[in-house]
């Protein structure tokens, strides 16, 4: 297996992380249970792999920081959203 097939392979999984919890608050409305924080300081580091990316034009890297950076800021927004909602 070469680098950048393990690096495609890599980012999708840790793209796909977040989707079962982006998932489960747009089903039920409900985010009291999840830090703020995660998100918001995972989009941070995500942004800045995704700029490292960009700089070194490293494709596998890039690609592998556009979906987790859209997943982490949603789950920030909606935990902002639905912080204080009651359980449905």
């Amino acid at each position: 297996m070469n680098p950048t097939s393990l690096g495609l392979i890599a980012g999708t999984l840790t793209s796909i992380a977040s989707v079962p919890q982006l998932v489960k608050i747009l089903r039920t409305r409900h985010a009291r249970d999840i830090s703020v924080w995660q998100p918001l300081l995972l989009s941070v580091g995500v942004a800045l792999w995704l700029v490292y990316g960009m700089l070194i034009h490293d494709t596998p890297l890039i690609l592998a920081n556009i979906v987790p950076l859209i997943c982490n800021i949603m789950l920030t927004i909606l935990k902002l959203r639905y912080r204080n909602d009651a359980v449905v």
